[in-house]
């Protein structure tokens, strides 16, 4: 039985700020040595983000006082008020638009909701706000993945792929909240300037079932999930909840530590498939920053295939879970060479954990039934 990524949609807030613009304002700020302020403008020039969306219209209002550490900043209240408020009109509008535009599935078909997010809670939640809004079913089966980071896009298609298999007749919604920006640390450790120049706000949503898709539909045939545990690297990246917002640990080390165990961790899925690296036609790397884009290249030996992730990291940044959603569907709307393309998508998270999956891009054949029609119809309109 296939199962399949039916649609897609992604979201960002209007506002967005150049990196060139927030590279002066974060000097600006931490008001720092000379030192650091060479070490913020070699590392937002390298970056290979021209700008990045935020739920925050202004940012030195938001943050008045934090500048230099000498005030704290917002309460991790204040922060988590503001992701409730835009989440709620954000999670609707995902929800509507990628129902509207799914060829084969309505709204009062839905039958399983999963939300994700690791940048904000509240309770009744975006779960409560789409069924409410959009008047979907009430007894629909609601799940949340919460505070995974990075790779939660995976736990919730992987989630999505064992309810359709176990119940053919689902058809699950996933929506996918995350704004980074909210919990912007204005420090002077490095852990809180890596992760100040890379993370963004954006939201994407998608439809998971077994229905066969409509003619002519490009869709995504979910195949085959991994995930792995990096040994000895918990420490490297985390994600915490503080007084003062959420905190991020970003060591240096992230993209040597992935880079050297990518092989190791693509090995299963690849040999599951009778695979090499070299057969896959498209590569979905959840562009965590340029330098992990760069290790994964060079260890896989992919030059010039991760394009897909680096233009999604030159618009927009690094949106956490919904940003390998801003990458598959750009695979998605690429012209197809053939009727079924590989895909091997992965993303990185606190761990250092690693997951991965492998999907098909399929494009659903005209049926004979369909083609005789439209040829009685090119000859009636031909007379």
């Amino acid at each position: 039985m296939s199962v399949y990524i039916q649609n897609i949609e992604c979201q960002v807030p209007q506002t967005f700020y150049l990196q060139s613009s927030i590279k002066e304002r974060m000097k600006g700020w931490l008001k720092g040595s000379r030192r650091l302020n060479r070490y913020i403008e070699s590392l937002y020039q390298h970056s290979s983000i021209y700008k990045r969306h935020s739920v925050i219209d202004d940012m030195d209002a938001f943050f008045k006082g934090l500048a230099g550490g000498k005030v704290s900043g917002p309460t991790t209240k204040v922060r988590n008020d503001l992701f409730a408020s835009v989440s709620r009109k954000m999670c609707v509008d995902l929800a509507r638009k990628v129902v509207d535009d799914c060829h084969n599935i309505d709204f009062d078909e839905i039958t399983h909701l999963i939300t994700v997010s690791c940048t904000g809670f509240f309770n009744p939640g975006p779960d409560y706000e789409i069924i409410s809004e959009l008047h979907l079913n009430k007894s629909i089966r609601r799940y949340n993945i919460g505070f995974m980071g990075c790779y939660a896009a995976f736990s919730a298609m992987c989630l999505a792929h064992t309810v359709c298999l176990a119940d053919p007749g689902a058809n699950v919604l996933i929506v996918a909240l995350e704004f980074c920006t909210v919990h912007a640390q204005l420090k002077q450790d490095l852990d809180s300037i890596r992760s100040g120049a890379i993370f963004a706000d954006g939201g994407a949503a998608m439809i998971v079932s077994t229905k066969p898709p409509t003619p002519k539909t490009k869709v995504f045939e979910l195949e085959h999930f991994e995930s792995a545990l990096i040994p000895d690297t918990k420490d490297d990246m985390a994600w915490t909840i503080g007084d003062r917002g959420f905190e991020m640990m970003l060591s240096q080390n992230v993209p040597k530590i992935i880079g050297s165990n990518i092989v190791p961790v693509l090995k299963p899925i690849l040999d599951r498939r009778g695979m090499s690296i070299s057969d896959i036609d498209h590569w979905a790397v959840h562009p965590g920053g340029k330098s992990i884009l760069d290790k994964i290249e060079s260890s896989l030996g992919l030059e010039n295939r991760l394009q897909d992730s680096r233009s999604v990291l030159k618009q927009y940044g690094n949106m956490s879970s919904a940003t390998i959603l801003f990458v598959l569907k750009r695979i998605l709307q690429k012209p197809s060479e053939s009727t079924d393309e590989s895909i091997l998508a992965m993303a990185f998270g606190p761990g250092l954990t690693v997951e991965v999956a492998f999907l098909n891009k399929v494009t659903a054949p005209v049926t004979s039934e369909e083609e005789s029609e439209v040829i009685a119809f090119v000859k009636s309109a031909s007379h």
